[in-house]
Formats: structure tokens, C-alpha cells, sequence
């Protein structure tokens, strides 16, 4: 059975007289531990159908199912304990508190996650052992691209949704990043 169903999936959002569909008539299946790449132009709905898979935002049709469960007609505590428990993101834009060093944002997670994986040994899975006490202000782009992968794999969810999880990195890391999130996908079931 797959862990992800996207149903005749649309997502429409309104302006004014101006009508825009982010997602049009969407359907996909994803099973558990595949790692899949989701390709395409600036605009072509991308984002959002992360958000939607994350619970972030939700369908205006279609059904989002996540083992069994239809997300968007979660209460809204429910789709905090899915967000919680089974999602983890790498949002393009890194998301660091930047009033904590590099190993307390990735800590955090500890609070909302039972299966959490150790902060240090996630900061020094991305290579960034060093940084442990530094503040986000004071690492380059990449790495703090590189600490909100740590933070997401630290959470030790089910799905690991990221959005242009590389963009930031030169291609070295890249590639060591993506090695990182396959053998996650492989060796742990990670979708």
C-alpha cells in the first residue's frame, strides 16, 4: 500500500477577477522509502503541492491521503500531530531561529518529535561539527542550508519534503547532501 495518494488533486487560488491553478488535476502515488525528485519551471506548482503534502495548506478538490488517512480533513491538533510526527521540511528559505546556535536549532526538534534522531549526530552527518555553537548569521548560505537538513532529518519523520534542498550549495555538497537524503530513504524507509 502507498504511504502518499494524491487524488485528482487542484489547488486554486483567487485574486480579484484573476484565477490561477497551482495544481490542476493532480494524481500520484508514492510508496514508503522511494526517493522521488519533482522537476519543473518557476510557477509550475511545486511548492505547493509540498505544502499540501506537509499539511501546510489544502486542496480546494481532490483527496491528499498519508497511510490511509485523508490529511486535509484533519482538525487542525491532528494536523499539528502529523506535522509533529510524520513530516519533516527543508523549506527553500532555511527557517533558523536565529537567536539559537547551529545544535539548539536543530535540537528543537526534540520537543515536538518521539523518534528523534541526535542533533549532534545529524550536524555532523552535513559535515557542520564545527559550527555547533555559532549562530546562524555567522555561516554562509549553504550551510545554513546544510543545518535545516539537519533539523529536518534529526526529527526522524516518515516523509522529508524539500524544497531545492541543494540550491544554495556548491555541487560537491550537493551531491554530498543528496547521498545523505538516498541512503536515508534507502537504509531507513524515509519517503
Amino acid at each position: 500500500m502507498p504511504i502518499v495518494e494524491f487524488n485528482h488533486v487542484t489547488k486554486t487560488y483567487t485574486s480579484g477577477d484573476h484565477v490561477l491553478n497551482a495544481l490542476d488535476d493532480v494524481s500520484f502515488t508514492l510508496d514508503e522509502g522511494k526517493f522521488v525528485v519533482i522537476l519543473g519551471p518557476s510557477g509550475a506548482g511545486k511548492s505547493t503541492l509540498l505544502n499540501m503534502l506537509g499539511g501546510l495548506d489544502s486542496p480546494t478538490s481532490g483527496t491528499i491521503r498519508v497511510n490511509g488517512k485523508d490529511i486535509a480533513r484533519l482538525s487542525a491538533n491532528e494536523l499539528a500531530d502529523y506535522r509533529a510526527s510524520t513530516v519533516g521540511f527543508v523549506f527553500q528559505f532555511y527557517n533558523l531561529i536565529p537567536t539559537l546556535t547551529v545544535h539548539e536549532n536543530v535540537r528543537l526538534v526534540q520537543e515536538i518529535s518521539p523518534n528523534y534522531i541526535s542533533a549532534t549526530d545529524m550536524i555532523a552527518e552535513v559535515g557542520l561539527s564545527d559550527h555547533l555553537h555559532n549562530f546562524p548569521a555567522e555561516l554562509s548560505g549553504g550551510e545554513q542550508q546544510r543545518i535545516s537538513i539537519a533539523r529536518a532529518l534529526a526529527k526522524n519523520p516518515n516523509i522529508l519534503l524539500c524544497d531545492e534542498p541543494t540550491g544554495a550549495l556548491d555541487s560537491e555538497t550537493g551531491v554530498m547532501v543528496l547521498k545523505l537524503l538516498l541512503k536515508m530513504a534507502r537504509d531507513h524507509g524515509k519517503t
